[in-house]
């Protein structure tokens, strides 16, 4: 007799025992009843399901706030080499927040906040930029790639049309510039100021990286040094296949070392 047949004659004695009723909530044939964990439950038959795992509920990801500057080099090495990647791969269970302000100033004239940066008026530009286009293309599967794209070139605000072709061909560039020049793109800059400026610690360089709503200094160092594996670790769900194969790579390039 055929698994599926067996569960039929299941169903007809837990029929005879509740007095001829239909299993509660359960409206599937018997050869479903073992093909996922839900319509198991629902038909009452999960311990008659050997190869049926529940899975477990699923865990809320990582948050990864990257509080940086557009200019600065250590901002854009961990962006490029770390956070990205990482993002790339895991980004089923990890949520990424970039703020672009850092170590800039702000003070507010006639009604409009004017901003001093770290690297001059090039990276105030880049700031902005990168702010707008959060703004305009609201999703990070959007977004994401075209910073990623304009930290990866020599010249950051220079690369913006380039990479919008590639990664956000459906962007409007106009938008994006109206932004820049005009008030919304003022008064996010004004709120990227306020969000840096509320960071508990307080932040005192750049990049500044908050994990879970978190910053140490053990953090930030293990975050620029290996990201992914910081991830996975703090990841408290069943872990995805790109960590497990993470791991199994570390231990073995650690063996390979000794």
């Amino acid at each position: 007799m055929g698994s599926w047949q067996q569960l039929a004659a299941l169903a007809l004695a837990l029929c005879a025992v509740s007095g001829g009723d239909s299993l509660p909530a359960c409206n599937f044939p018997p050869s479903l009843w073992c093909s996922s964990w839900e319509i198991a439950v629902a038909c009452q038959v999960e311990k008659h399901c050997p190869n049926l795992h529940r899975r477990p509920p699923a865990a809320p990801p990582v948050s990864v706030s990257l509080y940086y500057e557009s200019l600065c080099p250590a901002c854009r090495m961990f962006l490029v080499t770390q956070l990205f990647p990482t993002w790339l791969m895991l980004n089923d269970i990890t949520n990424i927040t970039l703020v672009p302000y850092g170590n800039a100033q702000e003070k507010n004239v006639s009604g409009q906040w004017q901003f001093k940066c770290q690297h001059g008026e090039a990276e105030c530009l880049g700031n902005m930029i990168e702010t707008c286009l959060m703004y305009h293309l609201k999703d990070v599967q959007q977004y994401f790639p075209v910073i990623f794209c304009m930290e990866s070139g020599p010249a950051v605000s220079a690369n913006l049309e380039a990479c919008l072709q590639i990664y956000a061909p459906s962007a409007q560039l106009a938008d994006i510039q109206a932004c820049v020049k005009g008030d919304l793109g003022n008064k996010l800059m004004h709120h990227n100021a306020q969000l840096t400026d509320a960071l508990d610690p307080p932040h005192n360089y750049v990049p500044w990286i908050v994990i879970n709503e978190k910053h140490t200094q053990a953090l930030q160092d293990q975050a620029q040094k290996a990201l992914f594996m910081l991830v996975c670790k703090m990841y408290t769900g069943e872990k995805p296949d790109a960590c497990n194969q993470g791991e199994a790579e570390s231990k073995t390039s650690s063996l390979s070392l000794n």
